[in-house]
């Protein structure tokens, strides 16, 4: 309703987990918290007097629906799953408590205080009915007084089992969303770094609300769930449009700055998803002729592919960004600097290093200090293109990666608007 679209449902709950093993990732279903009930369905009265109410669970009740996914048990939901032909649970680990509930755009639209009482009490049945689920808290977009009122409402101990003696938490992880863009490409590669604030205070919400309602250091620590997050203008590109977004160079470097943000705060982050990924706001655009990868699908490679394992410190010094940002808070709250940079130490021992240098005009030349590679040079991937306004939309080839190898001797110059990745084992891989 809220994009004036038609959904026919046809690819439903058992296709989408199909698909889902099929590309061998995990699945995250989101309950309706506006005009979805957490059991029993809708009422419909039968058309003749006196015939009782016909309760129809449809669509699908929130405990329908994990009873569906999850049930092991000689139960009606279950059942029908394995008639269905799935005769082994989903087990399905992730369940949202609703989605931008606060937002006016949705239908039974909630007030914090409504919203707080009803997730509690859903989160309290559904974890009755499967414990292992991981809830998910609808926050707005982690700084905000929705943000505030339903941690310290949520987040709190919880007595489980008839005896009480076991003390958890029924929320697992609190969700935000942000969405960056500007046409000025420097307030557009630095407004990402208003998501950083955002986990930075929202894990501080967390951290009172567990204070305050005195919750054992015992149940884990909340993490944040940023399952929106990506560059979009909302007036360039509506929702009720399509939202087809054709990106640029500028784009692709703001993306590659939201990837170093998780990438720093990455001890926070229990979950962070590109809103979307084919078609709508995305970085691959199908088309009759094949799939196009928009400039912002490069950054998203090297990301995913490279930087994993553990999360290195970096200390950075340089010059730095001092005009005007978008958000106007970010100034004065973050810093801005010129180059953006995360670094990871994956597994085998190699260190991925990502430097964003957002000026438009200006190399960057660094002298980089820390581990050495043990002798086979550094590999280096750059995505850049001719100018900031580059695309690979309408034919277009602008922003591409290009591969090469560094000796490691001297300063590096990163080239101006740039995303550059540099690779070196530092120890030898394990038997």
């Amino acid at each position: 309703m809220a994009w004036q679209g038609i959904e026919s449902n046809e690819f439903g709950t058992d296709e989408f987990l199909k698909w889902c093993d099929i590309v061998g990732t995990e699945p995250y279903f989101c309950l309706n918290f506006g005009t979805g009930t957490l059991d029993e369905g809708k009422q419909i009265p039968f058309p003749y007097y006196p015939y009782p109410v016909l309760r129809i669970p449809y669509p699908p009740t929130a405990m329908a629906w994990v009873e569906y996914c999850n049930g092991t048990k000689d139960t009606h939901y279950t059942n029908l799953r394995r008639k269905n032909g799935h005769p082994e649970p989903y087990n399905v680990k992730y369940w949202a408590l609703g989605n931008e509930v606060y937002g006016p755009w949705q239908i039974c639209q909630s007030t914090k205080e409504d919203y707080a009482k009803k997730a509690y009490q859903w989160a309290k049945a559904l974890k009755l009915l499967d414990p292992s689920l991981i809830l998910i808290l609808c926050g707005e977009n982690g700084f905000s007084p929705w943000d505030s009122y339903v941690t310290r409402k949520c987040i709190r101990p919880h007595q489980s089992g008839l005896s009480g003696t076991a003390t958890t938490s029924l929320i697992d992880m609190h969700s935000i969303h942000l969405y960056t863009s500007s046409n000025d490409h420097v307030q557009n590669t630095t407004a990402p770094l208003a998501a950083e604030r955002a986990i930075q205070i929202a894990v501080a919400m967390i951290d009172q609300a567990r204070i305050e309602n005195k919750v054992p250091a015992s149940v884990p620590k909340q993490k944040i769930c940023f399952d929106e997050w990506n560059v979009w203008d909302v007036y360039r590109s509506p929702g009720e449009l399509g939202a087809e977004e054709k990106y640029t160079l500028s784009d692709a470097l703001a993306v590659a700055v939201w990837l170093n943000v998780f990438v720093r705060q990455s001890k926070h982050i229990g979950m962070a998803n590109i809103a979307q990924s084919v078609n709508v706001i995305s970085p691959l655009m199908t088309t009759p002729e094949g799939v196009v990868k928009q400039a912002t699908w490069w950054p998203l490679l090297l990301f995913s592919k490279y930087m994993r394992g553990s999360t290195l410190a970096v200390h950075l010094r340089c010059a730095e960004y001092e005009g005007e940002t978008k958000p106007g808070w970010i100034r004065g709250t973050v810093d801005t600097p010129w180059l953006d940079v995360s670094a990871a130490l994956s597994d085998d021992g190699v260190i991925s290093l990502a430097v964003v240098n957002v000026h438009p005009e200006r190399d960057a030349e660094v002298l980089l200090q820390g581990p050495r590679s043990i002798g086979i040079g550094v590999k280096v991937y750059t995505v850049t293109g001719e100018g900031v306004g580059a695309t690979n939309m309408d034919g277009e080839d602008g922003v591409v990666v290009r591969e090469s190898r560094w000796d490691a001797k001297g300063p590096y110059t990163f080239p101006r608007h740039s995303l550059t990745m540099l690779r070196w084992p530092v120890m030898s891989p394990g038997p």
